[in-house]
């Protein structure tokens, strides 16, 4: 009876009389059929009674039938547009909105149910659909909805891709959803996780969340089940680098230390764990004085459930970890130091050595396009492996060392020493200087942002957002410790929303938000997942298979013009091409509530 009143609560003030009638007019079947249509005799008594004892569970189907039509018929209610991926991308909301094809995609292919012809398969290759800026939406300060289901191959979760985007660069206005996988430095600071952000021109203040555990540095951040870990570095004779964890209320937490050298030199999640690649840092690097721990480090830790770190191998001949990252299912790691070393985890703790670019040492890593992107601290170049073997990418100006990655607008992004400047490679031997970002001399940290692309410096430790062609526009500066050489906004990632970027050697972490955001805690597994993001007046909400995953609070005080004079883009936008499947996207110009929700993520209702 509990179940009747609750559906009886949550369903009928939706059904505007309709469903008061149809629960009566059920249950008034029932009855007759109970009492009117069945002779008084002892068999039919018996029946008669067995009937009423079934009747209210009848009655489940009923009401359970009458919510569901409700759900169906209300979804069309506030649709801008409904693009089934039915073998084209037509729009079946009756407004005639379809989208435009750009480059090339499979729209034969088997959407959540199996059946061939209801999805579309996008490659990442440089194709999405559009809305031409005269159709697109204009949001404004209402509230809207998305409501999409799409299928990450498990081995492709490593690059990013945008499922739906419509935002203005130059005016930093308006919306996007994305998956996010982005490395950065050493790290892999996020990895398959679901990004909806808006903006409207807007940014909060810098906070700093101080140095955990008095480090001189976090060499390395990374978002992981909803916490932003941060591997450190201690120069003591008689401490470790370790690992620390910024919980709900601010607070970090010890999460101890891999290993007995000076660094966590790197952070990843591989197979939804967490992985940390150790090192004995040479501060001298960084004109510190050297540490008087000499323990060796190059060995990958595994962070197990019960808070202690497992061995996942150790790297031959290396004496820090110089990267980590993903690329179709297998970790790969580099070494810092000489002699160069590039390695991929076999069977739990062995590493197979894949061999370096001419001896020339492979530190950061990223992936795009297909291919692992490395840079070298060895020369000012480039390098790609495919899995098999690698390739010189050529040299970016007159540097002499490559230090950081970015996916942008589809695009790779390299950072560089001693220039200062930031190149965008637009093919083998082609490098588009894209500018310096003030007077600074090394680009560190980049990633992007809510849809802006920034980066962080050396020796002054500041933080730049890129304007467009050669323009970089300072944000802030985070580290003012005298008396030093260099300043190091060292690394970034993004957790629940917010950018987090370190410091050296102040060893603090700073947090920043433009607009407001949503990030989900975990990786999205591969396979068929429904996602649905609402903007609401207070509120922006994530929803994973429809359930509740991220939110965070509008300030009522914000207002959020989301109003964009601009294309409506499917499977790209600022941060990649996407590349997976995609059925039933669904754009409201109302917040879609819970239930309608859990109706759309049901693949019987696609």
């Amino acid at each position: 009876m509990f179940y009747i009143y609750y559906l009886v609560k949550n369903c009928s003030s939706k059904f505007q009389g309709n469903l008061p009638r149809k629960i009566f007019a059920g249950y008034g079947i029932l009855g007759y059929i109970g009492t009117s249509r069945w002779k008084p005799s002892l068999e039919n008594v018996a029946m008669n009674r067995h009937i009423y004892q079934i009747s209210p569970f009848l009655l489940l189907l009923f009401l359970t039938w009458a919510c569901s039509e409700r759900d169906s018929r209300s979804l069309t209610n506030g649709q801008f547009a409904h693009w089934k991926f039915a073998g084209d991308a037509r729009d079946h909301s009756g407004a005639n909105r379809h989208a435009l094809v750009r480059g090339e995609m499979n729209f034969n292919a088997q959407g959540p149910t199996g059946q061939s012809g209801t999805a579309v398969e996008f490659t990442g290759k440089k194709a999405w659909l559009e809305l031409a800026s005269d159709e697109a939406p204009r949001l404004g300060t209402g509230d809207f909805s998305i409501s999409v289901w799409i299928n990450l191959r498990k081995n492709d979760r490593d690059v990013s891709g945008d499922l739906l985007s419509q935002f203005d660069s130059v005016n930093q206005t308006g919306f996007h959803l994305s998956t996010k996988t982005q490395a950065v430095t050493t790290s892999l600071a996020n990895f398959s996780q679901v990004h909806f952000g808006i903006n409207a021109n807007q940014a909060s203040d810098w906070k700093d969340y101080g140095s955990p555990d008095s480090t001189l540095g976090a060499f390395s951040l990374t978002s992981f089940e909803g916490s932003l870990y941060a591997g450190l570095s201690h120069p003591e004779k008689d401490k470790s680098g370790n690992v620390f964890r910024l919980d709900s209320l601010n607070r970090w937490i010890d999460c101890g230390s891999p290993d007995g050298s000076n660094s966590v030199m790197a952070l990843a999640i591989f197979n939804d764990e967490l992985y940390a690649g150790t090192g004995k840092y040479r501060f001298a690097g960084s004109s510190l004085p050297e540490s008087e721990n000499l323990t060796k480090g190059g060995r990958i830790m595994r962070y197990a459930k019960n808070g202690q770190w497992i061995p996942a191998g150790e790297l031959p001949d290396t004496e820090a970890i110089g990267g980590l990252v993903v690329y179709k299912g297998d970790l790969y790691a580099s070494s810092l130091y000489q002699p160069a070393g590039f390695f991929r985890l076999e069977e739990g703790t062995t590493w197979v050595d894949c061999g370096t670019p001419d001896g020339k040492r492979v530190v950061a890593l990223a992936v795009y396009d297909g291919y692992i992107y490395a840079s070298s601290y060895d020369s000012g170049n480039v390098y790609r492996y495919d899995g098999q073997s690698w390739t010189d990418c050529g040299q970016l100006g007159d540097n002499t060392q490559t230090y950081s990655f970015v996916v942008y607008h589809g695009k790779l992004y390299v950072g560089t020493w001693p220039s200062g400047r930031v190149y965008r490679f637009d093919g083998l031997n082609n490098w588009a200087d894209v500018g310096r970002l003030g007077t600074e001399l090394e680009v560190m940290g980049m990633l992007v942002h809510n849809g802006t692309l920034l980066a962080g410096t050396l020796p002054l430790a500041e933080v730049y957002a890129y304007a467009g062609d050669t323009t970089w526009k300072k944000l802030t500066r985070l580290d003012h410790t005298p008396n030093v050489r260099y300043r190091r906004a060292w690394t970034m990632a993004e957790n629940q929303g917010t950018l987090y970027c370190s410091t050296l050697p102040s060893g603090k972490i700073f947090g920043f938000e433009l607009g407001k955001n949503v990030l989900s805690p975990s990786p999205l597994s591969g396979g068929w997942h429904h996602l649905a993001a609402v903007k609401s007046k207070n509120k922006l909400a994530l929803f994973l298979d429809g359930g509740l995953v991220a939110s965070s609070e509008i300030d009522p005080t914000d207002v959020y013009d989301l109003d964009a004079d601009v294309p409506l883009k499917i499977g790209f936008g600022a941060n990649n091409y996407f590349n997976g499947k995609m059925a039933s996207l669904r754009l409201y110009q109302r917040a879609l509530n819970p239930q309608e929700i859990v109706f759309l993520a049901d693949p019987d209702n696609l």
